[in-house]
């Protein structure tokens, strides 16, 4: 199979998981935030967030075993891919020992001595906080397996569990709402449930289907401190990224109390839902990306990293017009009741994912150099900045959704930096991307804003369901014209043109 239909084919695997994550998590936060109340929710938020934090420990690993396989992959090194795998799970396992170490000491007074939450619930929050623990253990040891899925670019993989997953998710929704005496517990041990049956299936699959995934202890001192070196210099990335996330929960907290974690719960929920529209394209790109790396080809790296920085932006666009648009009316619509700032929370996370989009795949151009130490010094710790300057505004008195303001700002020059940091190692050109990318986004970008304030200002309207599907409807198909006029190239439009007819013959 060609790396284009390739990259077609697994996108619209990644696509089919998406629909319906996006669909079930949508679904099931409005349900779970009924069911569990503000306070609890807002409980869950961030004590669950809390225990995120100690992802940092494996995230800098996950990159790292994603490189080094797909690396292994396009060398077509069969051994070395073998002692990858082994070597990446032993470091995982003796990360999951030392997070379950942290959990329980520091974490555990952490949670029982600075955490603002009702008095009545400290047996329900230590009890979330336990099942929270055992669930980010099975996702540590689970990220080998993962990354190896995603390595041999079998995204079917994903959409196959996704059903399952979606089908659990929804159970233990119901289970919630006939079942259980402290609903916060039962939610927890519910999703701890699911998190043990997907960890198990995914272990299962690739032992039968990937002879590299048969653990033997390996033991290559120069090796094991290769991949450490990298994934040390992804630690820190990994610590400024949670910080910024769920650490800005933790701070949240202390300033305003659960009911703000509310809130920033439910927008990050939506910012994961939303997200999976570009990270499910990018993530069939990753592995291209780093193979044509492995193999020199840095011609067809340049290409595929801007081509998907460009359109995801597109897609990104296309998707979180309307939600800008309407937001106030979806989340009532949604949640009946959302609580306190999600309307401000989420229309900044908005605008901020439009900006992060369009770094996903040169992180990854990144990443396939192997050159991390000084991306992650600058790149890290710009990111690392909106915790204590989200501290800072809050501490002097600005309203809680100033948090994203900071967050914007930072991801611009965080864009500005990746780009350089590509200049620099691989020889990109950066003035034909702010030429062939970043002035149509600019272009698109401009557009919208002028479609938002237009119909917000002089577009008198009520607004019910149905005007708000024909407008959404208008909107992106409005977008998508303007997409194909000013947004692509002329070879662009009649590669498209050309697919359409293919499959139009196809079918007749």
């Amino acid at each position: 199979m060609s790396e284009s239909k390739r990259i077609v084919k697994n996108t619209m695997f990644l696509y089919i998981r998406m629909f319906l994550l996006m669909g079930v998590t949508l679904y099931t936060s409005r349900i779970v935030l009924r069911e569990l109340g503000v306070s609890d929710y807002g409980i869950y938020s961030v004590v669950g967030g809390f225990v995120t934090l100690l992802g940092v420990l494996s995230g800098a690993m996950s990159s790292a075993t994603q490189r080094y396989l797909s690396f292994s992959i396009g060398k077509g090194d069969f051994v070395q891919l073998k002692k990858t795998f082994s070597i990446t799970l032993t470091i995982h396992i003796g990360i999951a020992v030392l997070g379950l170490l942290l959990a329980e000491t520091l974490g555990l007074w952490y949670v029982n001595y600075k955490m603002v939450f009702p008095d009545d619930r400290v047996f329900a929050v230590n009890m979330v906080y336990q099942f929270s623990i055992l669930t980010f253990l099975l996702k540590i040891i689970q990220v080998p397996y993962n990354a190896l899925i995603i390595a041999r670019e079998r995204m079917n993989m994903y959409a196959y569990v996704s059903i399952l997953e979606a089908v659990l998710r929804l159970a233990i929704v119901f289970m919630l709402v006939y079942f259980g005496s402290d609903k916060l517990i039962t939610y927890a041990i519910l999703t701890f449930s699911i998190a043990f049956i997907i960890r198990m299936i995914y272990q299962i699959y690739c032992h039968r289907e990937f002879a590299e995934s048969r653990y033997k202890f390996q033991y290559d001192k120069k090796y094991y401190k290769e991949l450490i070196s990298y994934s040390g210099w992804n630690f820190l990335g990994n610590i400024a990224f949670f910080g910024k996330n769920q650490g800005i929960n933790i701070v949240l907290n202390l300033f305003f109390g659960t009911v703000v974690n509310a809130a920033y719960g439910v927008t990050n929920q939506v910012y994961g839902a939303v997200n999976l529209f570009v990270s499910n394209f990018q993530l069939a790109l990753n592995p291209q990306i780093i193979q044509n790396y492995s193999q020199g080809n840095l011609k067809q790296v340049h290409y595929l990293i801007s081509q998907g920085s460009k359109f995801s932006f597109f897609l990104m666009l296309i998707i979180v017009t309307p939600i800008l648009l309407n937001t106030d009316y979806i989340l009532h619509l949604w949640l009946n009741n959302p609580p306190e700032y999600t309307v401000d929370f989420l229309q900044l996370c908005l605008v901020n994912i439009l900006i992060e989009c369009l770094s996903g795949t040169l992180l990854t151009g990144a990443q396939a150099t192997g050159k991390m130490k000084r991306y992650q010094l600058i790149v890290g710790s710009l990111v690392f900045l909106n915790l204590p300057l989200s501290y800072l505004m809050l501490k002097l008195g600005f309203e809680p959704y100033s948090t994203y303001v900071i967050a914007i700002i930072i991801s611009l020059l965080s864009l500005q930096f990746r780009l350089f940091f590509l200049k620099r190692e691989m020889e990109f050109d950066v003035r034909e991307y702010y030429f062939r990318v970043l002035s149509k986004v600019a272009v698109l970008g401009s557009f919208v804003a002028a479609i938002i304030f237009g119909l917000q200002n002089y577009w008198d309207y009520e607004l019910n369901i149905w005007t708000f599907i024909v407008e959404s409807i208008f909107v992106m198909g409005l977008l998508v014209l303007m997409i194909i006029i000013v947004g692509i190239t002329k070879n662009e439009r009649k590669l498209i043109l050309q697919l359409i007819n293919k499959k139009f013959k196809r079918h007749k």
